[in-house]
């Protein structure tokens, strides 16, 4: 698994606009690059980023080979009720992952 770092407020007041962050740590190689041998790198990137809130997609991101590793992402959404985000990045190679963040609106 790969280590994630989110950033979700752990409480909101209703109708508020929140900024989420999060950063996954990945090498995201492009499959352009020679290694060591001089015999290029397999690709290797994250191709997808999507954000639920309580199963309902609030933010989604396709990823290419240009984007840098260990990919940083920001959003904003409404805070309308109190319940879960889920995170989920998808890759080559069978890469998927998932996390997790509760928020509290009052």
């Amino acid at each position: 698994m790969a280590r994630t770092l989110i950033s979700v407020p752990k409480t909101a007041k209703a109708g508020d606009i929140v900024t989420i962050k999060v950063l996954i740590s990945h090498p995201m190689e492009t499959g352009f690059r020679p290694g060591h041998d001089g015999r290029i790198l397999p690709r290797d990137i994250i191709t997808e980023f999507t954000c639920r809130f309580d199963g309902e997609e609030v933010f989604r991101a396709e990823l290419f080979p240009a984007t840098s590793a260990n990919p940083y992402l920001t959003f904003t959404t409404r805070a309308t009720k109190s319940g879960t985000l889920s995170f989920t990045w998808r890759g080559d190679n069978g890469f998927d992952q998932t996390e997790t963040a509760a928020i509290q609106v009052t």
